[in-house]
């Protein structure tokens, strides 16, 4: 995987995902000032050498002159001192010059601003693109290094917007038909609190929500569904009283709470209302596919964010399941991923081992159909489930990185 490197100002959530550790960028961002410091781009700049005996080289970025300043390429552990010298904000990328495959990134360079790549480099040839905001991308001189020993890389060809379409289409599908199944289950929950029976109206519930967990993805092309459906007390003044508190916890809440079946039949009818409104609307939605392979990472950030901190339960204790239930979501996108991943991800395998390794986790919380709550999880059960969810969301950052769609013209 390319490696990327990000500074202020933070780029819109919803863009790529940085794989350079933010201790590394700092310390990187330091030596660069200390090399920038030593004056203009020359050959005086070419051998910069910081403490840690990394070798720094400072390219200036600019429209005339993209990539100049790397004159003596060597092999081996480097940092490029990207520098922009012109007017208007640029993305850079260090490219293999024969097949165009990303070796480092920099997205969002502001003028007169500097920023480090740091990569390996065994033989090759190599050549900087620069992206200027509104203009043509402008490929500078390829340099050739020879008599290497290392391996360079990682590096990926770049994602199309047209490569990810067939596997958005497909997900797109997917999701059609859990809408389905998300309504007949959300109807089997409502005509339960309809006729008065709250324990099967509690044994409906998990097998409903969880349906829904699984589509995440797909959450930001819902709308306001969203929220209707699968809302939280979040930023509601009257917290879990309040009038706008709706859909899946809103239930969760009063099923486990004592509320009457009588009191609970508003909430549900709106929920199964909201549920069929979006079966019939997905088949006119269209997802980005821009934004697919970052949603595979999200959702899993997402779990780690809100529910194994127990900030979604609302009384089921049931955020075992749907830490499963995010994690399966996140399989089945990947399964549509995995024809473009297989040429970019240089440990695919890996990833999927640890995909089963957190799934098996998790499944550890259900006994007999009951999942435990996490306050009543043990110690070392709870940091393993902490770690494996941790280890696979960081895993799984680099598939976001690696089908973010780069411009290259």
């Amino acid at each position: 995987m390319p490696e990327t490197a990000s500074g202020p100002p933070t780029p819109p959530a919803g863009r790529r995902t940085a794989l350079l550790a933010g201790g590394a960028l700092a310390t990187a961002a330091a030596m660069a000032a200390a090399v920038l410091a030593a004056g203009g781009f020359g050959e005086g700049r070419q051998q910069a050498r910081t403490a840690d005996g990394v070798r720094h080289t400072t390219v200036e970025v600019t429209s005339a002159a993209c990539g100049r300043g790397w004159t003596h390429p060597e092999p081996g552990r480097q940092v490029f001192d990207l520098h922009n010298t012109s007017g208007t904000a640029a993305e850079v990328y260090l490219t293999d010059a024969r097949t165009g495959a990303v070796y480092g990134e920099v997205e969002g360079l502001a003028p007169g601003t500097e920023r480090p790549i740091r990569v390996t480099l065994g033989n090759g040839a190599y050549a900087f693109k620069c992206l200027p905001d509104d203009a043509d991308a402008v490929t500078g001189p390829t340099v050739h290094i020879t008599g290497g020993h290392v391996k360079s890389g990682p590096a990926a060809l770049p994602v199309t917007q047209q490569e990810l379409i067939p596997p958005t289409l497909a997900y797109q599908k997917w999701i059609q038909a859990r809408t389905v199944e998300l309504a007949q289950k959300t109807d089997v929950l409502r005509d339960a609190i309809d006729r008065g029976d709250l324990a099967a109206a509690r044994a409906a519930w998990l097998p409903a929500h969880l349906v829904y967990e699984r589509m995440g993805a797909a959450y930001g092309t819902f709308g306001d569904a969203d929220s209707a459906i699968n809302g939280t007390t979040a930023g509601l003044s009257g917290g879990v009283h309040d009038a706008d508190f709706t859909g899946f916890h809103r239930l969760e809440y009063g099923l486990w709470h004592g509320e009457s079946a009588s009191s609970l039949r508003g909430p549900a009818g709106r929920l199964a209302k909201a549920v069929h409104a979006l079966r019939d609307s997905w088949p006119d939605q269209r997802m980005d596919p821009a934004d697919v392979g970052l949603r595979a990472h999200e959702i899993l950030e997402n779990t780690v964010q809100f529910e194994l901190t127990g900030r979604t339960d609302y009384g089921s204790g049931t955020n075992l399941a749907t830490a499963r239930a995010n994690l399966d979501g996140t399989r089945v996108l990947l399964g549509y991923l995995r024809p473009l991943l297989k040429t970019r991800h240089t440990d695919l395998s890996g990833l999927d081992s640890w995909m089963a390794r957190t799934r098996r986790t998790l499944s550890g919380g259900e006994h007999d159909g009951r999942w435990t709550p996490l306050d009543r999880l043990g110690r070392a059960q709870r940091e393993k489930t902490d770690a494996d969810v941790g280890e696979l969301v960081e895993r799984l950052s680099a598939v976001a990185a690696l089908t973010d769609v780069r411009r290259t013209a």
